[in-house]
């Protein structure tokens, strides 16, 4: 059996020749993965890691306040939520307050020192950004971002095309 020849206009990797090292998937992957060691090296400097700041800020921007829906956004188990957040606790940085509503939700509040700690998390964000954008001019920059959502809305066009071809079976 031979491998199947694309028939598409535009292809820029062919099997043939196919470099891992040169495909979009792994250069992404390499600068996520860079940008997440310089990311965590940065939150360090604050005593925070990757599953401490992250709550912090979904919490500070109002995108959850409970461990379940934390747990939820990250995609983790509700429990591993749970104990990071018993050790955000400890560090003072959240505390939790049952409901007055319904005495089984457990709702999560910034306390100051979480709010002062969460006040760094956008600026140390910005500044990996930046210097990972170093050289870049704002044409550029524009154009860097307009590429990567092009990219996703492939992405996601394709996904769509799966679900409905599994629906349609």
């Amino acid at each position: 059996m031979s491998p199947p020849k694309s028939t598409r206009r535009n292809c820029f990797y062919v099997g043939e020749s196919y470099d891992m090292g040169q495909s979009m998937g792994h250069l992404l992957f390499q600068l996520m993965a860079s940008m997440r060691r310089e990311v965590d090296a940065r939150m360090a400097e604050l005593g925070l890691t990757d599953a401490q700041w992250k709550p912090l800020w979904k919490i500070k921007l109002g995108h959850a306040d409970t461990a379940f829906e934390l747990a939820r956004e990250a995609g983790i188990d509700a429990g591993a939520m749970t104990r990071m957040l018993d050790r955000l606790e400890t560090k003072g940085l959240v505390e939790r307050v049952r409901s007055e509503t319904d005495r089984r939700v457990v709702h999560l509040r910034l306390t100051a020192e979480g709010e002062a700690a969460a006040e760094h998390i956008p600026h140390v964000l910005a500044d990996v950004n930046n210097d990972f954008l170093r050289g870049f001019n704002k044409a550029e920059w524009g154009q860097f971002k307009d590429f990567l959502q092009r990219m996703l809305v492939n992405g996601q066009a394709l996904q769509e095309q799966k679900e409905k071809a599994e629906d349609a079976e």
